[in-house]
């Protein structure tokens, strides 16, 4: 038996942020920090609609744009990890620990992020899951199965998020 499956795949110049950074590895060292020039790829699967689309790249197109362009020129914090401690000061600064480590930065170029490491993976996720959501609510109920959401770090290393809507035939 054959099956038949249609997709859409966004990869543009403009699907781009860059942000500051640290791993924190399994042996509680971590490394500097240090920043990035992402490039986020994009792959919709689903069914054709009548018209001949699984979704509109104009329609998507913004929305990838708009997660990118908010992470853009910011220092990504994970605000799941256990020892990372963030604390907002009155100054209109935030304190930043990790161990023996202390930052202050002002609290307007952090982003802190659900995430428990701010790898290329997490940052996927993160990604993948706010495009899923913002798609829902801007236009309801898609014909989308299937997602897949890479991030890249530097050329030829990427994160991956695969995104698999259960309900669907």
């Amino acid at each position: 038996m054959s099956t038949e499956r249609w997709a859409i795949h966004m990869h543009k110049e403009y699907f781009k942020f860059s942000c500051a950074h640290f791993l924190i590895f399994p042996d509680g060292s971590k490394e500097r920090l240090h920043g990035h020039n992402y490039h986020v790829d994009a792959e919709i699967e689903g069914q054709l609609t009548d018209r001949g689309l699984v979704i509109d790249f104009i329609l998507v197109k913004p929305l990838i744009r708009e997660l990118c362009d908010s992470l853009d020129e910011r220092w990504i914090l994970p605000g799941e990890h256990p020892e990372l401690d963030v604390k907002a000061r009155d100054d209109g600064h935030t304190e930043v620990t990790y161990r023996e480590c202390r930052y202050l930065v002002p609290a307007d170029e952090i982003l802190i992020l659900p995430l428990n490491n701010t790898s290329a993976e997490n940052l996927a996720t993160w990604i993948g899951r706010e495009l899923v959501q913002r798609i829902g609510q801007e236009f309801g109920r898609t014909q989308i199965q299937k997602l897949r959401l890479s991030v890249s770090e530097t050329p030829g290393q990427w994160g991956v998020y695969h995104y698999s809507d259960d309900n669907t035939g």
